[in-house]
């Protein structure tokens, strides 16, 4: 009776609370049926075995991954919540014209938590930093919220009986990748540049997931809608394939060591709010590898005896290298073991062949515990050294140097306008296998450099004197520049006769001190006491060229810092390399040749000829209007910044004129132009010499010539200087009425048209995609002097042109001064 009663009030209240419609559907309305619509089904969680059926292909690793079908699903380890993982996105395979694949296009910390029945993948930014025993901690968290990238519906849990760290979430993945997550595909700034409006989801798709001890890999097609595509263009749309690398970044981060721009090195910076500094201070630090002393070693190392690190950095050979160039390329990265013996280590770095697919058939490249040389079967004349560290300490995670095998071709063109000229073994165009060996081995040691956390070094080479690198014994100790990590690539001036000169640098002098000063262990309990020895480090070498670092420019303004120099004077060095050159065309033909073949080599390395030449027309005219940077301390004397000497500017100005701007009749050779070409000559030589003369009259090197003058007076070589000097090397004919070659004729009409140039644009804005590369001097042009001294020699030199004209016979002599005379007198008085 009273459990009746019970059920009675408890129908009243639901009667009261939900309406009649609860205990009596409306005719045609299924309950059961309303709650299977997909919407609501969809965040249903459910049994693990409805999930992940008998169906699913599944792999193990950091996460456990299974494929149904179409879909895929993470099993996330109860474990590695909250744990900070670095996702690594990736170009892996490209669209023509867009470049070669492989290139990083965006790295971010990221989180995977849980909250309530989702699982969020949170974006975290190591930016800003305080101590977290630090009151303004709790600022910086406030300012630095972590912004949620994707979330995913919990479909079922795992549960082990045996073993709960085994417990695990399992979510479906499957549109993180299909679905246009910005971060993980193409980045924004490339669509801009393609018009990209849309990713197209039927054509998009996921290739594979795969699941390592410590990442997992993930491969996707994207289609995106293009206005502009870079090729295929019919289409109207671009197609990739992106590569998302997920790795697990290590519970304790590895102790960092600050970043000093005396000594080169790739660094990332972080805002540390928890400074005693009354600014916010972006300290910056090293990325390397953690090379630790064993703690039964410690003793020995304190003694002064090398020592294995106990954690050895392994690079492994691809399996799809060939077998002859193997050997070189792990000579090239066991080169730097005898740098790691400046830092107190043994075989530090070794090179190892991968376990065969019968040895271990779960072994590839993808896994981040490997560090490998990928040979790739590409046209790509490059090899790279990119490297993946740990945002919060720098530690060099892994490495891949991607090894594209016409890399050789790039090599062969090198070395034989270079030193062919005194070297026999590179007179042809198909070297020996010893030859092209230790060529690639070169090669191979530069760029496990950078994969070691070194950049360029292009102020190396600069240490040594011109005169130096003929000599064989000192190039047989020293090499052609203290560093490999320079773009000191052949000695290209030591000249018939110097004898058994060495050809290549190895590893220097400069390598072997940056080495010492990232990787040595410095037993101080923290970072911050390890500066004091780091400093003294540089300073006992300060004065010593040969340990200056020089940083890649892009917009040369250190004439000291160049790619693809020699020695410490270009005019000398340079006219060295014209004189090889001078004697490398006369036998292009004979070197190329090859019964049955046709003159494609001819073409080639008579263009290599005309590349090196225009080299060293760069090398030289970066000195006009030059300033040097040395990086130094307070502690330091002297200036950082100093201008190139007038006497030098003055003397690179001459070089110009009778190596370049006088035309160089040496190139003109129609016996090999009647083999590789029914035109194209004349151009050819305006063109190199049209992009120097540019150069010269550059908005920044104008700027600095002023600054120059304004701030050294007599000592300066100034504009005025430049502009006479070229006025007058550039029309010399006028004074003496001799005939104006073709050649000469397009060189001067450049020049008026440079003078327009000048006269009537502001400097060019720098794209948007290279302004972090690209350091120059800005000026206003209008509000300067350039413009008035611009004017100045337009109106000297259209006199100078008027009277020239009735002084010559030739009649294309005077039809090229008159016209110019015209083309002057429009750039001044537009309007008539």
């Amino acid at each position: 009776m009273l459990k009746n009663t019970f059920r009675l009030l408890l129908c009243l209240v639901v009667l009261t609370t939900s309406g009649c419609s609860v205990l009596q559907p409306k005719k045609g309305k299924n309950p059961t049926a309303d709650a299977k619509k997909p919407g609501k089904d969809k965040d249903t969680i459910k049994p693990y075995d409805k999930v992940i059926t008998k169906k699913a292909k599944t792999d193990k690793g950091l996460f456990t991954v299974h494929n149904i079908g179409s879909k895929y699903y993470y099993e996330i380890p109860d474990s590695l919540f909250n744990r900070e993982m670095l996702m690594v996105t990736r170009i892996a395979k490209t669209a023509t014209g867009i470049g070669f694949g492989g290139g990083k296009q965006n790295t971010q910390v990221l989180r995977w938590q849980r909250k309530n029945k989702q699982i969020l993948l949170r974006v975290v930014s190591h930016q800003v930093f305080a101590s977290d025993s630090l009151p303004i901690h709790e600022a910086v968290e406030n300012s630095n919220f972590e912004p949620v990238l994707y979330a995913f519906p919990i479909k079922a849990f795992y549960k082990d009986s045996t073993n709960a760290v085994k417990n695990a979430t399992v979510i479906e993945v499957t549109d993180l990748f299909k679905k246009d997550v910005k971060p993980l595909g193409f980045p924004v700034r490339r669509r801009k540049q393609y018009k990209i409006s849309k990713l197209d989801v039927a054509r998009s798709y996921i290739d594979t997931i795969r699941s390592y001890p410590l990442n997992i890999e993930t491969r996707h097609v994207k289609t995106y809608s293009a206005a502009e595509p870079p090729s295929n263009a019919s289409t109207g749309s671009i197609s990739l394939e992106m590569s998302n690398s997920m790795i697990l970044l290590p519970k304790t981060p590895m102790r960092r060591r600050y970043f000093d721009q005396r000594v080169g090195w790739f660094a990332r910076g972080q805002t540390d709010y928890g400074l005693e500094a009354q600014e916010s201070k972006t300290v910056r630090y090293l990325d390397r590898w953690r090379l630790e002393v064993k703690d039964e070693d410690l003793a020995k190392f304190k003694r002064g005896e090398l020592v294995v690190p106990k954690k050895q950095i392994v690079y492994y050979i691809d399996r799809a290298t060939p077998k002859k160039w193997r050997t070189y390329i792990k000579q090239g990265i066991e080169d730097w073991q005898v740098a790691f013996e400046q830092a107190g280590f043994k075989e530090a770095i070794i090179a190892k062949d991968p376990p065969t697919v019968e040895e271990d058939p779960d072994w590839s490249p993808e896994d981040v515990r490997y560090s490998v040389v990928r040979y790739l079967a590409s046209p790509i004349p490059n090899a790279n050294g990119p490297h993946v560290s740990d945002p919060r300490s720098g530690e060099i995670l892994e490495s891949d140097i991607n090894w594209y095998h016409n890399v050789m071709t790039l090599l062969r063109n090198w070395f034989f306008v270079q030193t062919a000229a005194i070297n026999p073994q590179a007179q042809s165009v198909a070297f020996k296998d010893e030859v092209m060996g230790r060529l690639i081995r070169f090669v191979s040691a530069h760029e496990v450099g950078h994969t070691l956390g070194l950049p360029h070094n292009m102020g190396s080479s600069v240490a040594y004197p011109v005169e130096s690198l003929r000599d064989p014994e000192f190039t047989k100790k020293y090499g052609t520049a203290p560093s490999i990590m320079d773009y000191a690539r052949f000695n290209y001036v030591a000249q018939p006769g110097d004898g058994d000169v060495a050809l290549m640098p190895n590893i220097g002098i400069y390598d072997k001190h940056a080495i010492r000063w990232g990787y040595r262990p410095i037993l101080t309990p923290t970072a911050k006491e390890e500066k004091k020895t780091l400093d003294n480090w540089i300073l006992e070498h300060q004065n010593d060229p040969m340990y200056r670092f020089g940083k890649q420019q892009l917009g040369v303004i250190d004439p000291s810092s160049q790619t693809e120099d020699l020695g410490d004077d270009a005019v000398l060095a340079s006219t060295y390399g014209i004189k090889n050159l001078k004697r490398i065309v006369p036998n292009l033909i004979t070197w190329t040749a090859e019964d049955g073949k046709n003159y494609d080599d001819l073409g080639t390395m008579y263009r290599q000829v005309l590349g090196q030449f225009n080299r060293y027309m760069g090398h030289v005219s970066s000195n006009i209007g030059g300033v040097y940077e040395y990086y130094k301390t307070y502690d330091q004397k002297g200036a950082v910044y100093s201008h190139v000497t007038k006497a030098n500017q003055k003397r690179a100005m001459k070089f110009l004129h009778e190596q370049l701007f006088s035309t160089p009749d040496w190139l003109l050779d129609n016996t090999i132009f009647d083999k590789i070409e029914s035109a194209g000559n004349v151009e050819r030589i305006r063109d190199f010499q049209v992009r120097t003369l540019n150069n010269l009259l550059d908005h920044g090197r104008m700027a600095r010539l002023i600054e120059n003058e304004a701030l050294n007076n007599k000592e300066a070589y100034t504009l005025l200087d430049m502009m006479t000097e070229l006025r007058s090397g550039l029309w010399s004919e006028l004074r003496s009425g001799r005939t104006i070659d073709v050649y000469r004729r397009n060189l001067q009409r450049a020049y008026i048209d440079r003078l327009e140039f000048l006269m009537t644009k502001e400097q060019p804005k720098i794209p948007e995609n290279m302004r972090r590369f690209v350091i120059r001097t800005n000026v206003n042009a209008s509000q300067s002097d350039i413009r008035a001294v611009v004017r100045a020699e337009l109106n000297t030199l259209r006199r100078a042109v008027r009277n020239a004209t009735g002084r010559t016979s030739d009649r294309m002599t005077q039809y090229h001064l008159q016209d110019i005379a015209e083309r002057i007198t429009a750039i001044l008085d537009p309007k008539k």
